[in-house]
């Protein structure tokens, strides 16, 4: 009959909403027979829209919905249809295809994993740089003996830490450094730096170190606190050069008097 040819090709359904339809489609037979009288009466046919339309608002009923998949489930089918689309696409243009993929991604990886491993967490620069010294003041065999206590438990943050303590706290005891609330390990460098030009380029980088410990979220190691160990030794044994300090003279005398 051409109604069930027409409402099966405008809708198409599947399951219980096929179900629906045939149940309409033999519904609308029944009418239409029972419209039509005898056999010697020619049939009464319905409209190709006003049975789409009836179709159409049969399928919408909740009845037919209850199976549904939900909302998240359907954005989960659609975002992993389009990674298989994606994975297929740059399987495509990969030499050697799926494998030659997966043999990239891995190598990808293993790069990343690398460059983490060896450069830590990116230093992040403080706006403002903190002061090296907490309020309590201490002496720099104070800092030296927290810093090795650190050192035995295997906290190199804090070894670290308290090393450049006891290196800057050494030379203010030894009046090469003006005893200066607020100063940065930085600035103790630069003025360290002055008066022992020889240790310059290890007093930065000691520095570097201490900021990139203390407030750049990166973790020292056994060898980093060994060197800073070695540095504040080495600077314990040096005389400073006078020549090269700008400081005044009666911080030169002070300074020789020390030695």
């Amino acid at each position: 009959m051409s109604l069930a040819g027409e409402v099966l090709t405008a809708a198409a359904p599947s399951g219980a909403a096929a179900t629906a339809v045939r149940q309409l489609l033999r519904a609308t037979d029944r009418a239409v027979l029972a419209a039509g009288g005898s056999g010697d009466e020619p049939p009464v046919t319905i409209p190709r829209d006003p049975a789409r339309e009836a179709a159409r608002r049969e399928l919408t009923k909740g009845m037919y919905h209850e199976n549904d998949p939900s909302l998240l489930q359907r954005a989960l089918n659609a975002f992993w249809d389009w990674l298989d689309r994606l994975f297929s696409t740059a399987a495509s243009a990969t030499p050697g295809g799926t494998v030659g993929l997966i043999v990239v991604v891995l190598f990808v990886i293993a790069v990343l994993a690398a460059l983490w491993w060896r450069l830590g967490i990116p230093r992040r620069q403080p706006s403002s740089a903190a002061a090296l010294f907490d309020e309590r003041p201490r002496s720099a065999a104070e800092h030296r003996a927290a810093s090795e206590a650190h050192a035995a438990q295997g906290h190199w943050n804090q070894a670290v830490q308290e090393r450049m303590r006891a290196l800057v706290r050494s030379l203010e005891e030894r009046a090469l450094l003006d005893v200066r609330p607020g100063r940065t390990a930085d600035e103790a460098a630069d003025e360290a730096g002055r008066v022992l030009p020889a240790h310059i380029d290890r007093l930065h980088a000691a520095a570097r170190e201490f900021d990139d410990v203390t407030y750049g979220g990166r973790r020292a190691t056994e060898q980093s606190y060994h060197r800073l160990a070695e540095l504040d030794r080495d600077l314990e044994r040096t005389r400073p050069s006078l020549a090269d300090s700008t400081t005044s003279t009666a911080h030169s005398t002070r300074q020789g008097a020390a030695e």
